[in-house]
């Protein structure tokens, strides 16, 4: 079976100079290097997409999406399953054209010609399982239009980044999940594309391989280049992105500097670690609360004091922490979605 990694290769090769291209239906993208390529076009914003429209039949995937992503920012795409997140990607770097509405990359209506500063790793894994890793490493730098010394010479670097220079001779299918992830990371950013997008980056890593990736995409972040962040681990957006936009249903419900969404929340949201009795939890300021081991996460009713709920707490308990804070992006997550869901 051909891999869909050449199939759209050569397409795209053979469209360079075409303004139409049809719909493709493919989990990877092969984004590659053309020598028309203008870098040298300035531009405020690398990514702008303006009320994009995509249907399927009667499925409307993404109505009216708009959004900016500029160079040296992390942005983070969000939305539950079935939102829009890929489509609205798809339409971002050509696999399918929007129904309405205008993509524009580095300043410039969409052309495959700026593809070549793409990188795309997307969700599903799409190696070669019977190849070895450096083979496999050097083969994907070729097609975004390294020579096979210089794809080489930046493999090892990352692998040695990565701390997986022992498995570079290993064949993918003898790697774990985690190191299969860490090899299509690589292959994405082997030839130091401008916009960067990720698609759920950190699936099948441990925290330590977690943060070796962070610690590469802050790096690339301060070098300039842009992110689009896409997740279901909030957690890991309210630490790296700069602004987010929360879809459902194919629209924006939440957009915005991440510090400006969540000042939008009021604090009334209070972390208590503690020891001893936790009656303090039924005092009347409580609108409802999680108790853990040692832990409770209180949400208290509008107009709360939530130093009478302190007071009552260290009469009853001994404080170890009482933090009154703006709600996670999470809670901020549920309650959005879960406010249309019942809408």
């Amino acid at each position: 079976m051909i891999n869909a990694l050449l199939v759209i290769h050569f397409w795209f090769v053979g469209c360079l100079e075409t303004d139409a291209w049809p719909d493709l239906c493919a989990s990877n993208l092969c984004l590659l290097h053309c020598q028309h390529c203008d870098r040298s076009a300035p531009s405020m914003n690398i990514v702008e997409l303006d009320r994009i429209s995509k249907a399927y039949d009667t499925k409307v995937a993404v109505d009216a999406l708009s959004l900016q992503i500029g160079a040296g920012q992390m942005f983070g795409l969000l939305g539950p399953n079935g939102a829009g997140k890929t489509s609205s990607i798809r339409m971002m770097i050509g696999i399918t054209l929007p129904d309405s509405g205008t993509v524009t990359l580095f300043g410039q209506p969409f052309t495959r010609k700026n593809l070549t500063r793409v990188g795309y790793l997307p969700e599903e894994r799409g190696l070669y399982k019977k190849m070895k890793v450096i083979d496999q490493l050097v083969f994907m730098g070729q097609l975004h239009g390294l020579d096979a010394t210089q794809a080489k010479t930046r493999a090892h670097q990352w692998c040695e980044r990565l701390q997986i220079l022992d498995a570079i001779d290993l064949k993918t299918e003898e790697l774990s999940k985690g190191m299969q992830q860490k090899i299509q990371f690589i292959s994405t950013l082997l030839h130091e594309p401008e916009l960067i997008i990720m698609d759920e980056p950190f699936s099948g890593l441990d925290p330590v391989n977690t943060q070796l990736l962070q610690d590469a995409l802050l790096e690339l972040k301060n070098a300039g280049k842009a992110i689009l962040f896409s997740t279901h681990r909030m957690d890991q957006v309210e630490k790296l992105c700069d602004s987010i936009c929360l879809i459902d249903g194919g629209r924006a419900v939440l957009s915005g500097a991440m510090r400006e969404v969540k000042s939008r929340y009021p604090r009334n949201h209070v972390v208590i670690d503690f020891e001893g009795d936790n009656s303090f939890v039924r005092h009347p300021a409580v609108a409802e609360f999680k108790e853990y081991a040692g832990r409770v996460e209180i949400q208290l009713k509008d107009g709360a004091d939530a130093q009478a709920l302190l007071r009552a707490a260290f009469e009853r308990a001994k404080i170890y922490k009482f933090d009154l804070m703006e709600p996670s992006l999470e809670e901020i997550f549920i309650q959005t979605v879960g406010r249309r869901v019942h809408a």
